[in-house]
């Protein structure tokens, strides 16, 4: 059960990373505002909750993945709102 716990873990850390690589990328070659703008919208509310699961699946059960939780909420909240309230 470890080995498979390690491998999502794994999995979804890269793929948090990959994704914020990416969103760099787009806004570093968008050409205006509204779409750097988008770049960073998709990239924090996929990226960010990836890489939160990824940390949540290493850390195991205890009050700080209650707290990783929480912020993960938050982030699954705001990020959407935030990016399109601009």
């Amino acid at each position: 059960m470890t080995a498979i716990l390690e491998l999502l873990s794994g999995l979804c850390l890269l793929l948090g990373g990959v994704l914020c690589i990416s969103g760099a990328v787009g806004m570093l070659r968008m050409p205006d505002f509204f779409s750097r703008t988008h770049a960073s919208g998709v990239t924090d509310t996929l990226a960010a909750p990836l890489l939160l699961s990824g940390l949540l699946l290493q850390m195991g059960w205890s009050l700080d993945s209650v707290k990783v939780v929480m912020i993960l909420i938050l982030v699954l909240a705001t990020n959407p709102t935030a990016t399109h309230a601009m």
